[in-house]
């Protein structure tokens, strides 16, 4: 059952009403933070960003927690209540909030969400998590300890074994803000020289030339040549991208479901004499991000609205000397930054995109030259999508052959995965492959 957004405006209705949208109806957190950040300001919009996605990262601890302390599941529309109660077990165990408000002010939220009459229940159950002394309460079970859903767990378990301790670690770490400074308007040096006159702290990775690793909160659009397009916000594991596609003048280039447009402008800085550049996906709202986007940084692509599978509604037939294809994906990899997607993703939704992949792999392939390059991409950590994917593609595909990125691939282990925490980077994956030219 929906539930309509509080009509009054409160901070914690607001948040638990974020968190049931989420859990409940499957929406993404960026659309419904939108919709509630309207009503409230700086701070406040802070604190709720901050409190929802706490309760992403620990919610298996805190349903844990609910089992225990709520003899019986709500249901209908005082549902949204149990999320209220996650919050509040969320500030009392994991945030700076202090007991008293926590409780109080959570208690005081129930009638914003038409749950008058259970206000004596969230206070009941708040009030026995602090005296049953639940949050020192030891916990075995590794599944509910990883923040991760079951299913995914045991995915990673299988993929990576003794790994996984150090892995789940790392994914239910804050990602660090990176930049990549745009090298036509402006040198790294130059760019580093703002940031220290500004007080901004921030280390230099060695793999990326031109990335920057944020460690102090900034407010990105007050950095100093943000609107004259010297700086974009990227990972640093996207900020490969165009260093392993290996752009050369000249070339009629793709990138294939391209928004928001980090790995586009990115193509444009290392080699600004490329023929072509076409940024193409599915997705016409995102495209907008990628326009606003390449005019800050003042780049030129062709900027399509179009299927991947269906290229004859968008292509001109001239065939590509190098595609970069960021595959659609589970985005398991990501997950750090974007804590919902650990309960927006479904198993079964796994093998759903492993069948999209590898149908948007064979079309771009027949629209690259022979001799030509493509770049396989994900932001997804699971071997289905990744070494497995390209393992099934090279088998099938008699004209394409590995390019390694690193000295450990071989066609039984192509390419390179990255995962979350690596060198600071997020979880991705990377492939090269080349198109014989008989």
């Amino acid at each position: 059952m929906s539930h309509p957004l509080p009509r009054q405006k409160n901070l914690r209705a607001d948040t638990a009403w974020v968190i049931y949208q989420v859990l409940e109806q499957g929406k993404s957190t960026r659309e419904c933070l939108a919709q509630v950040q309207r009503r409230h300001q700086g701070k406040d919009n802070a604190w709720i960003q901050e409190m929802s996605l706490g309760v992403f990262r620990h919610l298996p601890i805190l349903q844990h927690w609910l089992r225990q302390l709520l003899d019986n599941p709500l249901k209908g529309k005082k549902k949204v209540v149990e999320h209220l109660i996650l919050l509040g077990l969320y500030q009392m165990a994991f945030s700076r909030v202090s007991t008293h408000a926590a409780v109080s002010e959570t208690v005081n939220a129930a009638p914003y969400l038409g749950a008058m009459s259970l206000k004596g229940l969230v206070n009941a159950i708040l009030r026995n998590f602090e005296r049953q002394s639940l949050k020192d309460q030891k916990i075995d079970n590794p599944i509910i300890k990883s923040g991760l859903p079951k299913w995914l767990f045991k995915k990673l378990e299988t993929a990576y074994g003794d790994e996984l301790g150090p892995l789940v670690d790392n994914m239910n770490q804050k990602a660090p803000i990176w930049l990549r400074v745009n090298l036509l308007e402006v040198s790294r040096g130059a760019f580093c020289q703002q940031l220290d006159d500004l007080g901004v702290t921030y280390t230099l990775p060695d793999a990326q030339s031109a990335g920057i690793i944020l460690t102090s909160r900034v407010d990105i659009t007050a950095i100093p040549g943000f609107q004259e397009g010297w700086f974009a916000v990227q990972d640093g594991a996207a900020q490969l991208a165009a260093t392993y596609l290996q752009p050369q003048a000249g070339d009629n280039i793709l990138d294939c479901c391209a928004a928001p447009g980090g790995k586009t402008g990115h193509i444009f800085e290392i080699q600004p004499d490329i023929g072509h550049c076409t940024a193409l996906d599915a997705d016409e709202t995102r495209l907008l991000r990628v326009k606003e986007n390449m005019q800050r940084l003042q780049h030129t692509p062709t900027i399509i609205t179009g299927d991947a599978l269906e290229p004859g509604t968008w292509w001109n037939g001239e065939q590509y000397d190098r595609i970069l294809l960021d595959a659609p994906c589970s985005a398991t990899g990501v997950i750090r930054r974007h804590p919902d997607i650990r309960w927006l993703r479904k198993a079964s939704d796994i093998e759903a995109l492993a069948d999209l992949q590898s149908r948007i792999l064979d079309t771009m392939w027949s629209l690259l030259k022979p001799g030509g390059t493509l770049l396989y991409a994900t932001c997804s950590i699971l071997p289905q999508e990744n070494v497995d994917q390209i393992k099934h593609f090279l088998s099938r595909t008699g004209d394409a052959q590995l390019s390694t990125l690193t000295d450990g691939e071989s066609t039984q282990k192509p390419g390179r995965q990255i995962l979350p925490g690596e060198q600071q980077m997020d979880g991705f994956y990377y492939a090269r492959l080349i198109k014989s030219l008989h």
